[in-house]
């Protein structure tokens, strides 16, 4: 309701105030103020109507109203539905809905189901938990590449990232696609890698009804572009589709939500397109990064060389690093340009401006991402992405000694030291945002992940959650039909090449709620696909209770693997449905007592027998 004379207004608004006093326990006035720091708009606005407001103000309340009546039209449909509460992924100890079910791990169908049909109340509460992952306004996934959990954990050249560790919550058991980078950043995009087991570009093997459609391709015979590495033409030996055309991913599902994505990319060549890996450039030369002194973790410190001058090299921005890249509907999207933005903190950072192989735009922003943090311009999904000398990749950098012929490489883009150097790029990453308003607002619920693309057990282990059980060369790709039922897709070429699991590496959750529990350790299994559900989950883009609305094979619940183990071969000779199937990174499964954790050669510590000490959900914002 509005509180002008004579004047009622009813919104989504009011509805949220008396929700947030119902969860909250609070008082109309907080929750008020509350809704209305949160949104950034003054106390006297923010139950107006919409329609009366202007500028900032107005586009701020247009945006949350859309948003909370996307939540309140679920919170009816579970209503009408006669949903039980909670829903089954969300149900302490596991799925009741396994029990006694055929096709499933047996130590995993042991939950009697209690659940009740959810009431009004804890419906309109369930629309903004769904499956126990709470409603998020931002999230900022820092991307590292190729570090296996041993070489990070405890590491005295990333005492950095291991201090977030501790800040933060861990999953302790998180398992990658595949290798090398490209099916991972693929995978994370839509939750399935669509058979791509390379770092081919995008273009590679699409013809026909897969061929690319945002004509004309950026290669060099186009204006300006003439410095461009993308080749027109792509074909290779395996003939797997590197162009997924029309398949649902998290972008375009952020987009017809009526929310915002960005993908913040370090070291992009200015004036160059966004779908064209960087180019090497002789005309931009910076120092040689200097260390101090001193010793690290025992170590001695590197010590850069301040006479060594290195030219921009070729690659460190790379299109294999973009989650959405290989999405046909992602790339036409009329976001797509506007959505992909500059990152900065790189050691050429300073002498981008020298470039000679592109024109650089006027006003061109080097640090969009910095920029956007001051205005509050984010997404609400947002990928951070470091280029390959400061995400651990790695990248050989030749550079010349001042006075003379000599050659020498670059200090930190390698080695151990591209590891100190990817922690100090994470840190100052990472108190950028904490510095934020945006982090800095109690009402606003923002999280940061620090994750890498996969680890490197890169043989005989299959990663985890939702993969290709035992690599198995017979592995269906779903579709639904008409009339709800599931049956083999076939139109993805060479599918079996995909989805052949990664062993375990890092993955952290930082919240700016200081209610929210710290230091849990979440030690049940998880993958990308995993973390999609998650994503899905948090800005509600799917319904639990329709497995069509979850994209790729974040739908791999071991129920619905079982359902359909008829279409699904690779599974009919998995032992252990539990560790092949997905769910929503909320800990709700306990771990039974007699179950020993799966662990590949990217750890050093015993495996696990039974549930870890800590049941907490590393996504929770109240203790």
């Amino acid at each position: 309701m509005s509180e002008q004379s004579g004047n009622v207004v009813l919104s989504p608004f009011s509805t949220e105030v008396v929700r947030l006093m119902e969860a909250n326990g609070g008082d109309y006035q907080t929750e008020k103020q509350n809704l209305a720091t949160r949104l950034s708009v003054p106390l006297t606005q923010v139950l107006a109507d919409v329609n009366t407001l202007s500028g900032a103000n107005q586009t701020a309340l247009l945006r949350e109203a859309n948003v909370l009546s996307n939540r309140f039209a679920y919170a009816i449909t579970k209503l009408d539905h006669g949903d039980l509460y909670p829903d089954a992924l969300a149900f302490p100890g596991g799925n009741p809905e396994l029990k006694s079910m055929t096709g499933v791990t047996p130590a995993t169908a042991i939950i009697s189901d209690t659940r009740k049909p959810i009431t009004f109340q804890q419906a309109q509460q369930a629309a903004f938990d769904v499956e126990g992952i709470p409603r998020y306004d931002h999230i900022f996934i820092v991307m590292l590449e190729n570090k296996g959990t041993k070489t990070i954990l405890n590491s005295p050249f990333a005492p950095k990232i291991n201090a977030y560790l501790k800040a933060g919550n861990q999953a302790t058991s998180y398992y990658a696609t595949g290798n090398p980078s490209e099916p991972n950043y693929t995978a994370l995009g839509g939750a399935d890698d669509f058979g791509i087991s390379d770092d081919s570009q995008w273009n590679c093997d699409a013809t026909g009804a897969n061929a690319p459609q945002d004509l004309p391709l950026p290669d060099k015979t186009q204006p300006g572009l003439a410095s461009s590495p993308f080749a027109a033409t792509c074909t290779q030996t395996a003939a797997v589709n590197h162009n997924i055309v029309g398949q649902p991913n998290l972008f375009n599902a952020i987009s017809a939500k009526g929310m915002t994505w960005r993908t913040y990319n370090e070291s992009m060549n200015p004036g160059q397109d966004i779908r064209t890996d960087s180019v090497a450039d002789p005309a931009v030369i910076a120092q040689d990064n200097v260390y101090q002194p001193g010793t690290v973790g025992g170590n001695t410190a590197v010590t850069g060389n301040p006479n060594l001058l290195l030219p921009l090299p070729a690659g460190l921005y790379k299109t294999k690093h973009h989650p959405g890249m290989a999405y046909q509907n992602v790339r036409s999207a009329p976001e797509f340009k506007y959505s992909n933005r500059t990152m900065g903190g790189g050691q050429w950072d300073n002498v981008l401006k020298n470039s000679t192989k592109y024109a650089i735009p006027a006003g061109y922003n080097y640090d969009q991402f910095g920029a956007d943090l001051q205005s509050g311009n984010v997404g609400n999904l947002n990928f951070v992405i470091p280029d390959q000398c400061d995400d651990m990749h790695g990248i050989t950098v030749n550079g010349t000694i001042v006075g003379g012929a000599t050659q020498g490489t670059a200090s930190d883009c390698s080695g151990n030291t591209i590891i100190t150097r990817s922690d100090n790029y994470v840190d100052s990453t990472v108190k950028k945002i904490q510095a934020s308003d945006i982090w800095n607002n109690p009402q606003k619920k923002v999280a940061i992940v620090i994750m890498f693309d996969e680890g490197t057990a890169t043989s005989g282990f299959n990663g985890a959650a939702g993969w290709n059980p035992s690599n198995s060369t017979v592995a269906k790709a779903l579709k639904q039909n008409a009339d709800g039922s599931w049956s083999v897709d076939n139109s993805i070429n060479n599918y079996t090449n995909g989805n052949r699991g990664h062993g375990e590496s890092i993955y952290s959750v930082l919240t700016n709620q200081a209610s929210a529990p710290k230091g849990v350790a979440d030690s049940d299994a998880y993958s990308h696909f995993s973390f999609v559900r998650t994503l899905q989950d948090m800005f509600l883009l799917a319904d639990p209770a329709k497995d069509g609305s979850y994209m790729g094979r974040s739908k791999y619940t071991e129920k619905f693997i079982a359902q359909n183990i008829l279409n699904l071969p690779e599974y009919a000779g998995s032992a252990d449905t539990h560790f092949d199937s997905v769910r929503p990174m909320n800990h709700a499964y306990v771990i039974p007592a007699s179950y020993t954790q799966k662990q590949s050669s990217d750890v050093t510590t015993s495996a696990q027998v039974g549930p870890d000490a800590s049941q907490a959900n590393i996504w929770a914002i109240k203790k």
